[in-house]
């Protein structure tokens, strides 16, 4: 057991609010910008550092020997603006690293931040990690990052668990979570703490650098202060001509340089004597950056998947039994299981179900010779005998959806898989269904329940109307994902996202009407990790849109 974060006390927010205003008058932190050729985006960066307020003593502009206008740009800007310090690099170095060590070379600065020349600082984030930081004497405080996706605007946070509320821990292994946090933007660092211990980022093009600084960090133990502040907007643009180096996973290249970011950063906490933080380190890369890359193998070539599959064999070969041992049937460990298995690519499209968050399990569900759950009949020894035991609730319960559109509604059928007599035992009543839109959240019309009734083969089914009313109008727009709840007998219940089929004719794009004879262009396809979802583009003009897009896409990608 661990000793609980330090509360965040009447006395202790008393405390924030006077360091708070103490920092108005005492300029304390440098924020340090890094950026090659982002013209269009270097100086809103810059700004919002500038925005922040007197805190901020002075923002370090690294320039990694840009081709374009931003050196220029950024040199205007430092002549208007004395606490702007611009540093050329005369050679580019391929990756974020060195720019970075560059500016934390020029910083003189009790604090430092880093940004990145594509995303800003919002309003007050300065202030809020200072005051965490003096407010708790640490040499580290972290806030939230929120993720948003351009042009759409959709935010998404970014390990939203750590930062629910102020907390304070004086050594990182009381929150062994803080190693899925491998950003080093959203935080506040001191500057002597860095210097002292020699934390830098890796040089030249090293991909994934933010692990192995983060690592650094862990590993030396500080204090950790963290808000639940947002603190950080970074931007993902991925219909940018030119891709940020972590989104730009067309290659192999791209998967190696993870895994050994991965490998480094473990191998730093585990040299720190850090154990329990470099045994969360691997688990965490089982629980995010394998189910990730899983979920898109199917999106790549033989000659990728035969890549992946035997680099990702020898890196996990690396793990021990205890790496293993701990919640052995959890999805990345099931994965991983089965990748150790087997010399080749196999069951991608279940491997793929079985790594959407939240994992779904799909048929076929075999036994062991003496009568156990397996993975295949073929992989007896990928045991799935811990499902028998685990909470109905935790399940990687599996529905299937189609969806068959019609002019005015739509009939969604659902089917709900047995799994080793578990959902028999707990008693499925139910399926509770909603629409939700991605990009704001918004409920397609009202949540509607659907009885469950058995089946000739053991499992469950139902169905339900969708009706087009509930897309009409622009709010309408944008893409639309399935949300499933089973509900079970006693009042438990798991949410789940539905498998899409994808038999003859059920993801065709068709014209349908909504409200008032509203014209709707409606396609129903399955995500990257296979759930059914529904794109929506109201009218002429979003049917044009639509058009529009489709052609963009194919342009790009050619």
């Amino acid at each position: 057991m661990h000793p609980p974060a330090a509360p965040a006390t009447r006395d202790a927010q008393t405390a924030h609010a006077a360091s708070a205003a103490h920092t108005a008058r005492e300029p304390q932190v440098g924020v340090v910008v890094i950026g090659y050729n982002d013209a269009a985006h270097v100086t809103t960066a810059v700004r919002s550092a500038l925005a922040q307020g007197p805190a901020v003593r002075e923002v370090i502009a690294v320039d990694d020997c840009s081709t374009d206008d931003s050196a220029e740009l950024l040199a205007r800007l430092a002549a208007s603006e004395p606490r702007v310090k611009v540093v050329r690099r005369r050679v580019n170095s391929g990756g974020c690293g060195s720019p970075r060590n560059t500016g934390l070379d020029r910083v003189t600065s009790p604090y430092v931040m880093f940004l990145d020349s594509d995303d800003v600082l919002p309003p007050g984030a300065v202030d809020a990690l200072l005051a965490a930081a003096r407010g708790a004497g640490a040499e580290v405080a972290g806030g939230l990052c929120v993720r948003r996706e351009l042009p759409e605007g959709r935010a998404v946070p970014w390990e939203a668990a750590l930062y629910a509320a102020h907390a304070v821990y004086e050594r990182p292994v009381q929150r062994p979570r803080l190693v899925h946090d491998t950003l080093c933007v959203n935080k506040l660092y001191r500057t002597d703490f860095l210097r002292e211990h020699g934390i830098r980022f890796p040089e030249g093009r090293f991909l994934y650098e933010d692990f192995v600084f983060s690592a650094r960090v862990l590993a030396a133990g500080p204090r950790i202060a963290l808000v639940p502040d947002q603190v950080y907007v970074w931007h993902v643009r991925r219909s940018a001509d030119r891709l940020s180096i972590s989104l730009d996973r067309a290659g192999i290249t791209n998967w190696r340089a993870r895994t050994e970011a991965c490998r480094l950063a473990y191998e730093i906490l585990l040299g720190a004597g850090q154990k329990e933080l470099a045994r969360a380190a691997r688990g965490k890369f089982l629980d995010h950056e394998l189910r990730m890359y899983a979920r898109e193998l199917g999106l790549h070539d033989a000659e990728y998947q035969r890549a992946w599959w035997a680099h990702t064999r020898a890196y996990l070969a690396e793990y021990d039994a205890s790496d293993w041992a701990h919640n052995p049937t959890a999805p990345g460990r099931l994965i991983g299981r089965v990748v150790l298995a087997s010399p080749e690519p196999r069951d991608l499209p279940r491997l793929r179900d079985l790594a959407s968050r939240p994992a779904r399990l799909l048929p076929p569900y075999a036994h062991t010779p003496d009568g156990m759950p397996a993975w295949s009949a073929d992989l007896p020894q990928v045991t799935l005998e811990p499902l028998l035991t685990r909470p109905v609730r935790l399940l990687p319960l599996a529905v299937d959806a189609e969806l068959r559109p019609r002019a005015r509604a739509a009939l969604l059928r659902l089917r709900l898989h047995e799994l080793y007599g578990r959902v028999a035992q707990a008693g499925p009543e139910a399926l509770d269904v909603e629409w939700r839109c991605r990009d704001t959240g918004r409920v397609a019309g009202a949540r509607t329940a659907a009885a469950l009734t058995c089946s000739a083969d053991g499992g469950w089914s139902a169905d339900t109307p969708v009706s087009w009313a509930a897309f009409s109008g622009t709010s309408g727009a944008g893409t639309w994902d399935l949300r499933v709840r089973v509900r079970f007998r006693g009042g438990t219940y798991r949410e789940v996202t539905a498998h899409a089929r994808t038999g003859a004719g059920l993801l065709r794009r068709r014209a349908a009407f909504g409200s008032r004879r509203a014209l709707l262009l409606v396609q129903p396809y399955a995500t990257n990790s296979g759930a059914l979802a529904l794109r929506v583009a109201p009218g002429l003009r979003g049917v044009t849109s639509v058009v529009r897009a489709r052609l963009h896409r194919l342009l790009h990608c050619h």
